[in-house]
């Protein structure tokens, strides 16, 4: 570590002596609070039911797309545009802006995959004091207000959901500094901005914050002035909201009354804490509400630092209080008020109305599109480090897998493989020959992830710093000159990846010819694209830095999906179209998932960490990233080897499923801790792959539907309030369910086993157990503890190789659950596991698997799609079965064989053996 940070230069080298010293925990000094960010102290102040706006409803004007209706600020007299849109799929979406402001003010781009698609709105009636329009299905309606603005969304008599029904409604609208004042344009401009600014100065006069904010040595200069925005929305009857990702936080959000909004802004925070709304690495601007009746989605489209305060009528009651009431019949309906606060651009928000929880997720998927569909390889393990030593140390580490025989499909390399963190560069001492690495990995079919991070080297001899300081492609700074900060390599230049033409050009230095020692089983890690800068305010970029013509303030929260956006693209086209990418990202925002996966950063080997991980991933798959998982073992500090083992078998069971650490932590490869535990730790990974072709088929569901892959037991059982809180087990689709063991010392869970009718069956006793009950389940060290649903058929491959390719066209065993009435559905899915093949040619087997009156079938469920696969059925296992006299496989071209097969009594399994059936056919098995 000392080499390392000596190379580096003397301002990183205090820098790092203050960051990496101490308790290793993150500094709260370093970030803001609401009081101590100037919009969201002037926004917050605003006290609920004094709204100064009123809608012109002599300005209504409706066309087949849109209404459209002026605002006034009866305060200031300055008018706002409101546009309305019924969407296909059942959402409305509301745009306010200024109606003539003295700039464009931001709108994001590049996040919504297409124009949403309207429906006609109709007026149905109009008096003074507001409009009522219908929202068509459903018999929904939307009654505009004037006096006081307010729209309330209605079905038949009940209140869905109200915008500014607290009157919280707040535009800071732009306006020239009065001590620096230049005619605008045109008289009747400036007149009408004078008038403005008067009153505007007026009310703010005695703010501070609203032209330049210090913040510790850092002083923001805000050439624009204030110009945030504020919005409430009420949900009656909801008291259960969920997402707004990302924080470390329980899955239910808690109200912020009395304490700091939740922060949604892009920022390396260092060893994060737990249970606090500060922002962290990503920000996805989106809440689900739901209760027993309804699911709802409400998604502001806002790129800019925003605060999210929530309230409750309920969260202060005790369990006492809420007795009474029910015993005292109250009639005090539950509401959660939810306020969302941006500093800069305009009020662009999509109301989704479910009413399902799988209608909300269609609805988001068709704005901001689907996750990406991985290669089946990256839904294996990956081991990883900062940093394997050199090109003899990676070699080590495959070897000792194949020796512990233990399966991986990647191995990682962090910032140190580099030429002196020159990214697309190779270290020439330690790894002299990365294609024979790389060579070597692919003839055991694994692969290699390198980091590729957004901060370049100013260099130069660095090839890739000159080409885009001469084409003009480094953010600027509030003067023009390129915009320069600390990172790893030093002074460091931070690329405009909000810039096609930029994003174009990092694409095409992933060509094989352009990064130099890269293959085809080499994909790439996108870290510290927050931006991190050291020496940055809050450990980020200035706000007042330029990306063209914009300010950072107006798009921070965008910069890491630009970069893995133009990663992803670059990966893509060094292949010519043909291979699917994996990128790995720490920054993210609306959108993301389209590009790949996305982990919890920098976390910590404490159990509470390893619990934390849970509601982390599942908030992220509500709102659309289903691709998430965290470091295995915790990055910081050391973990026991009970922690570890946990850790395994827990990471086993979720999505991303990488073990990685900090460079200055003991090594923890899975067979550094004695024969017992690296048997453990076997086991876990072995369950993993034996399971990777459900992972497949869950995913392949989230490309093509949106449907989140890790869920919380609501998204299933929406009407059973029991599991609305629940946050430390999940289910993997609808048919497994995962109680991690995460308490230290653990000898026992309590599972809550849902649906009145249903069973589940442990998957690895075969024991079966109801549902709509808490079970409570003795564990050992090497217990995980895993339902499969009755009612389920799940394929998983038995033969675990050394990766997911060699398992390729191994054959399948399928576990058929069968439910009380004796049925049960699932799927198979199988492509070539890498290419765009499935989707441009329709290369991909689909198919229904079901048993019902005693028979198992396989149907085609895509006629028109073409593959072929040596893969064939070697054993059927029916839980809760009875046994049969005889059991008989039926192909289609007429023939009939006897299957042997073995029944447990005890247990009721029938295992039947060898059907020999291709898997790509059509086929019956029947029980006698």
């Amino acid at each position: 570590m000392a080499a390392f940070i000596v190379r580096m230069g003397p301002l990183l080298v205090l820098w790092l002596a203050v960051f990496l010293s101490g308790t290793w925990a993150v500094d709260r000094g370093n970030f803001k609070t609401c009081d101590q960010s100037a919009f969201c102290k002037r926004q917050r102040a605003l006290k609920p039911g004094q709204s100064p706006y009123r809608a012109l409803l002599e300005t209504l004007e409706l066309t087949n797309t849109k209404l459209t209706l002026q605002l006034i600020n009866d305060n200031n007299k300055v008018r706002l545009l409101l546009e309305l849109y019924r969407l296909q799929g059942n959402m409305t979406r509301v745009k306010i802006n200024e109606l003539k402001p003295l700039k464009p003010r931001f709108e994001v781009p590049d996040v919504l995959i297409n124009n949403p698609p309207t429906e006609p709105l109709s007026l149905l009636s109009q008096d003074e004091n507001g409009v009522v329009l219908s929202l068509g299905a459903d018999s929904q309606w939307l009654i505009v207000s004037a006096k006081p603005f307010r729209l309330d969304i209605m079905e038949g008599r009940e209140v869905l959901l109200s915008l500014n029904s607290r009157g919280l409604l707040a535009f800071e609208h732009l306006r020239i500094r009065k001590d620096t004042q230049v005619d605008p344009e045109g008289a009747e401009k400036k007149e009408e901005t004078d008038a403005a600014n008067e009153q505007a100065e007026g009310e703010t006069a005695k703010e501070d914050g609203m032209w330049e904010e210090t913040f510790k040595s850092h002083t923001d200069n805000k050439p624009n002035g204030p110009s945030s925005i504020s919005l409430d929305f009420s949900l009656p009857g909801v008291e259960h909201v969920y997402g707004i990702p990302e924080h470390a936080d329980s899955l239910k959000l808690k109200t912020t009354d009395g304490g700091d909004p939740y922060r949604l802004f892009n920022l390396d925070v260092f060893q994060y804490e737990l249970f606090n709304p500060m922002a962290l690495y990503g920000a996805i601007p989106v809440m689900l509400s739901h209760s027993a009746q309804r699911t709802m989605g409400i998604f502001w489209l806002n790129a800019a630092e925003t605060w999210v305060d929530i309230s409750s009528n309920t969260a202060g009651k005790t369990v006492f209080g809420q007795m009474l009431d029910y015993v005292q019949g109250s009639s005090e309906t539950p509401q959660t008020d939810v306020r969302w606060i941006s500093e800069s651009g305009i009020i662009d928000v999509f109301i989704m109305l479910g009413p399902t929880p799988t209608d909300v997720f269609s609805q988001y998927a068709s704005l901001t599109g689907t996750q990406a569909f991985p290669p089946l390889s990256a839904l294996a393990y990956h081991q990883c480090r900062w940093n394997y030593n050199d090109q003899e140390d990676v070699a080590a580490v495959d070897q000792g897998f194949d020796e512990h025989d233990i399966p991986y499909d990647f191995i990682w390399l962090d910032i140190e493989h580099t030429d002196g963190k020159r990214y697309f560069t190779w270290d020439p001492h330690k790894f002299p020959q990365p294609k024979d690495m790389l060579q070597g990995l692919m003839d055991k079919r694994r692969k290699m992830v390198t980091i590729v991070d957004p901060h370049i080297k100013v260099d130069s001899s660095y090839k890739i710093h000159n080409e885009i300081r001469s084409k003009g492609f480094y953010v600027k700074n509030k003067d023009g000159g390129d915009y320069e900060g600390w990172c790893w390599p030093g002074n460091s230049g931070y690329p405009d990846f909000t810039n096609p033409e930029m994003r174009a050009w990092w694409a095409s230095m992933f060509a094989y010819d352009q990064y130099e020692g890269s293959m085809e089983n080499m994909y790439t890690w996108n870290d510290m694209n927050e931006p991190s800068v050291f020496n940055g305010p809050e450990v980020t970029m200035h706000k007042d830095a330029l990306h063209g013509n914009w300010e950072n303030r107006d798009l921070h929260n965008l910069y890491g999906l630009y970069v893995q956006m133009a990663t992803a693209e670059g990966l893509i086209e060094r292949s010519g179209g043909v291979e699917r990418p994996f990128v790995l990202t720490r920054a993210f925002f609306a959108g993301s998932q389209r590009y790949g996966a996305v982990w919890t950063g920098d976390n910590t080997a404490e159990w509470e960490h390893l619990k934390i991980s849970i509601p982390m991933c599942l908030s992220l798959g509500l709102v659309g990233v289903s691709f998430c998982g965290a470091d295995v073992g915790g990055f910081f500090k050391s973990p026991s080897t009970e922690l570890l083992v946990r850790w395994y078998q827990t990471g086993a069971y979720q999505p991303f499923f990488r073990a990685h650490a900090h460079l200055d932590t003991p090594r923890r490869e899975p067979w550094l801790f004695g024969p017992e535990n690296t048997a453990l730790i076997r086991e876990a990974v072995r369950q993993r792959y034996a399971l990777l072709p459900y992972w497949y088929q869950l995913f392949y569901h989230a490309h093509h539907s949106g449907q989140p892959v890790m869920r919380p037991l609501w998204v299933e059982y929406p009407q059973d309030t029991a599991t609305f809180s629940m946050d430390d087990q999940f289910l993997l689709g609808r048919d497994l369910l995962v109680h991690p063991v995460t308490e230290e010392g653990g000898r026992g869970v309590t599972a809550y086993l849902p649906g009145k009718g249903e069973v589940w069956f442990d998957v690895h006793t075969f024991q079966k157990h109801n549902g709509a009950q808490n079970l409570y389940i003795p564990v050992t060290i090497s217990s995980i503890p895993v339902f499969q649903r009755g009612g389920s058929i799940i394929p998983r491959k038995a033969r675990v190789r050394r990766s997911s390719s060699c398992m390729e066209h191994d054959p399948y065993t399928l576990f058929v659950a069968l439910s009380p009435k004796r049925f049960a559905q699932g799927e198979l899915y199988i492509d070539d596991g890498h290419t765009f093949n499935f989707d441009k040619q329709k290369q991909f087997i689909h198919r229904r698997l079901s048993f019902a009156n005693k028979a198992l079938s396989s149907r085609n469920l895509a006629p028109g799609s073409q593959f072929i696969t040596p893969s064939w059925i070697e054993k059927i296992v029916i839980l809760g079965a009875s046994k049969p006299s005889k059991a008989t496989l039926k192909t289609p071209d007429g023939k009939e064989n006897l299957l042997e097969f073995e029944f447990d009594a005890s247990m009721s399994v029938l295992t039947l053996r060898k059907p020999g059936v291709n898997a790509g056919v059509d086929w019956t098995v029947v029980l006698q």
